[in-house]
């Protein structure tokens, strides 16, 4: 196998990479100076040595527990539970959340074969049960069959853990079109509403 060959393989593996895609880019790569490319390779290679799951959370960071977990600022009382960590920079962009997180390393998927054991729902059992100051806990999974399947078995196993279970509220995005939503997500949407402020 060539080295482009090589390459193109290895970027088709990425989510959302096809063949063609993987092709394009390589010859991109091709195209851009070498101390572009070997400054990429350097940031991949820094990227797996350096970047560990926090054992608290599960959330990737440098250190170990992560700096949202050792920061003293934050609400021990309010616990967010997500699918991966990527969904932790998004809560975070929004500037409106302060407590810390769980990961569960994804969602229950038996056709996959993830079921709970796959997950770190345990850890986030554990986390509950021993004597911590959480009142609240946040289910954040994605609006999607399995998250929503994932939801209700987290909520299942918290049930006598003695906090508040609550769900992010689903429904419109901003900016979107009611002649244009499903009618699973207006449900949602007519489920999650709220008094208007005046």
């Amino acid at each position: 196998m060539s080295a482009i060959d090589e390459l193109c393989s290895e970027l088709a593996k990425l989510p959302g990479i096809g063949r063609k895609t993987a092709t394009r880019l390589t010859y991109f790569l091709l195209k851009q100076p070498p101390d572009e490319v070997v400054r990429l390779a350097a940031a991949i290679r820094s990227v797996s040595e350096r970047i560990r799951p926090c054992s608290v959370c599960g959330n990737l960071g440098e250190t170990d527990p992560c700096l949202i977990c050792e920061d003293p600022r934050r609400d021990k009382e309010l616990l967010c539970v997500v699918e991966e960590a990527s969904d932790i920079g998004a809560i975070e962009r929004t500037g409106e959340y302060r407590g810390l997180y769980h990961v569960l390393g994804g969602h229950l998927s038996p056709l996959d074969g993830i079921g709970p054991e796959d997950l770190r729902i345990e850890g986030l059992r554990a986390r509950v049960a021993n004597g911590c100051e959480v009142r609240e806990v946040i289910l954040a999974t994605n609006p999607s069959m399995e998250g929503e399947v994932t939801a209700t078995y987290v909520r299942g196993v918290l049930e006598n853990a003695g906090v508040q279970v609550t769900r992010i509220a689903l429904g419109l995005p901003v900016g979107g079109d009611l002649e244009y939503a499903d009618g699973v997500t207006i449900a949602q949407a007519l489920a999650a509403r709220r008094e208007m402020p005046r």
